[in-house]
């Protein structure tokens, strides 16, 4: 799972795991859910989900969960994931902020 440690920033696709993790699913119902969100513009392949669900879970940001189903591992996030979250929000929202202080400062 790419992402950088030094800025705590997260890839667009962990950011999107975590989102549908907030309720317990299985993987292919996150890989629907990040495609719905995303309008289809992410896409994540079964390589990718698992190899981020492995990392994750090792992060203890995630967690499996029985039950979903009998055949299909579920997973939910868990409270250190959603700080992950809050973070990355906090960390877009000052992004947004510096980039339109620059585009209103080149529009005058």
């Amino acid at each position: 799972m790419p992402e950088s440690s030094e800025r705590g920033a997260l890839t667009e696709a962990v950011f999107y795991i975590l989102l549908a993790l907030h309720k317990p699913m299985h993987g292919y119902g996150i890989m629907q859910f990040v495609s719905e969100m995303s309008g289809g513009r992410v896409a994540l392949g079964p390589g990718t989900l698992y190899g981020a669900i492995s990392t994750l879970m090792e992060k203890r940001w995630i967690c499996a969960v029985p039950g979903i189903d009998a055949r299909k591992k579920g997973y939910v996030i868990t409270g250190a994931g959603r700080e992950a979250v809050k973070n990355e929000i906090a960390r877009l929202k000052e992004l947004l902020k510096n980039g339109r202080a620059v585009l209103r400062e080149e529009e005058q």
